[in-house]
């Protein structure tokens, strides 16, 4: 019988044996493979039902209750007695492999959308088509780590690492991945994650092997403010913003490793007739590199003090003078293995088997923090199709057995990095 993955556990360190580099063989007859992939067909509509519960519980970033409680609540009725809420208000529910407090492979999906909680967020299905606003992103996958958490459960599977199932609050905009980041670094399981799946979108042709990270200012500049005739000549915010918006654009990025910015969001003034006493822009600064996000924040940040300079040297500055402040409103960091990774290999392996041509992609999603911390993560599909994401038009596409492949492949995954606990060799 091949090894179902267990290489990617001693990598680890688990008690199994010598270490190996990375995986090149799935056994898709493996019992503990079979019996799962055969609840998953079962129970297939169950999955769809669920997503359709879920995704009509609205659940914007700090808003994510009402959905965890119910998710919370699909766990205890999985089987899963001892399911709960963390601090930070993470749904937690852990399959335990017998060994006391050795190491958690994590496996999560985020409750959050995008969507204020005033959006219509009910389900309209159309055969295989589901439409709503933040079903595919990310609550399908919800459901189908439920339906892996209950195939393992009620078929009495054993691992030999703990399977820690997570539903993560704030993954998305504002939320700045402090879900997660709470989990790793503060929570009862921080320094015992040895692997971490975050299941996020549904292609499974695509694994997310590298973390994109951003840096998210609110820079607010302030002056005297006064009126538009009488006080012309005056310093004025605007002016300030303009400048900065214009120095922003004319930084040279570089293409390898993808970087970017983005002057997204400005607000201010009091009048048409008024010179504003405050103004303030939201930009967005990205990039595949640390080294990169890094020099692209200090510009950044130099641009704006150098556009204050300049607008209280050329203009009055007799009613007082023009300040700037730059508050970091969102920090994700760059960084992750790349498809070189035994973790990323490990997976290529369990989707190829299933049929799939992964390839290796970079994106912001919760396998951010776990990828920075030097935590082995990816991020992958679980298949089906998705449209119009973050867009009120959102649709996702589920035929059965195209949809169960993909499902069939995470799971396959999932049981990789769990291992095989040692009776069972």
């Amino acid at each position: 019988m091949k090894v179902l993955l267990g290489s990617i556990l001693l990598a680890f360190g688990g008690a199994q044996g010598a270490a190996q580099d990375s995986v090149t063989s799935i056994d898709l007859s493996d019992p503990r493979y079979v019996a799962g992939a055969a609840m998953l067909d079962a129970e297939f509509e169950r999955t769809v039902d669920e997503t359709i519960l879920l995704t009509e519980i609205p659940a914007p970033p700090f808003g994510e209750d009402p959905r965890a409680e119910a998710y919370l609540a699909m766990f205890r009725d999985t089987g899963f007695a001892d399911a709960s809420r963390d601090e930070e208000g993470n749904v937690l529910a852990l399959l335990p492999s017998g060994a006391e407090r050795g190491p958690v492979i994590l496996v999560s999906a985020h409750l959050d959308t995008v969507f204020p909680i005033e959006t219509d967020v009910t389900v309209n299905r159309e055969g295989d088509r589901l439409t709503a606003p933040g079903v595919g992103d990310a609550t399908r996958n919800l459901a189908v780590i439920l339906a892996y958490a209950r195939a393992m459960k009620e078929s009495g599977l054993r691992t030999a690492t703990d399977i820690l199932f997570v539903g993560t609050v704030g993954e998305e905009g504002p939320g700045d991945l402090r879900g997660v980041r709470y989990l790793m670094t503060q929570g009862d399981y921080a320094g015992r994650v040895k692997a971490f799946l975050s299941f996020d979108g549904l292609d499974p042709e695509e694994i997310i092997a590298s973390a994109v990270g951003s840096r998210r200012y609110r820079t607010t500049f302030r002056g005297p403010g006064g009126h538009s005739f009488s006080d012309f000549g005056i310093v004025n915010p605007m002016g300030a913003m303009a400048r900065t918006v214009e120095e922003l654009y004319a930084l040279e990025v570089p293409s390898d490793p993808p970087t970017s910015y983005a002057a997204s969001m400005v607000s201010g003034g009091r009048s048409i007739n008024s010179i504003p006493d405050v103004v303030e822009l939201q930009v967005d600064l990205r990039s595949f590199s640390p080294e990169e996000l890094a020099r692209l924040d200090r510009e950044y940040l130099a641009a704006t003090e150098r556009a204050v300079v300049q607008e209280n040297a050329r203009r009055l500055t007799s009613k007082g003078e023009l300040t700037v402040e730059n508050t970091l409103i969102g920090d994700r960091p760059a960084g992750g293995g790349g498809g070189d990774s035994a973790i990323a290999q490990t997976a290529l392996a369990a989707y190829s088997a299933h049929g799939f041509a992964p390839e290796f992609s970079a994106a912001s999603t919760d396998s951010n923090i776990a990828m920075s911390l030097g935590i082995p993560a990816l991020t992958l599909g679980s298949g089906g199709t998705e449209f119009g994401a973050h867009s009120l038009d959102e649709y996702i596409e589920l035929p059965r057995e195209d949809t169960l492949r993909g499902m069939r492949a995470g799971y396959a995954a999932v049981l990789a990095l769990a291992g095989t606990p040692p009776e069972q060799d």
